[in-house]
């Protein structure tokens, strides 16, 4: 599971550099208030994006 995790996120580099970016400016930054809400929408439709594309639990 770890590795298909791994491989998919190395296959979309440019989605992966925006979600790490986004995921760490939001940790560790403050932004403006309106900026971290349209950052945390972008963030919560890529997981949705990932979970999807990655379907881990699939039967």
């Amino acid at each position: 599971m770890f590795k298909k995790i791994i491989a998919d996120l190395i296959e979309r580099p440019v989605l992966t550099s925006i979600f790490v970016t986004d995921f760490f400016i939001l940790l560790f930054h403050r932004p403006p208030f309106i900026f971290s809400i349209i950052m945390l929408g972008s963030l919560v439709l890529m997981c949705m994006y990932f979970g999807q594309k990655l379907a881990l639990f699939k039967e």
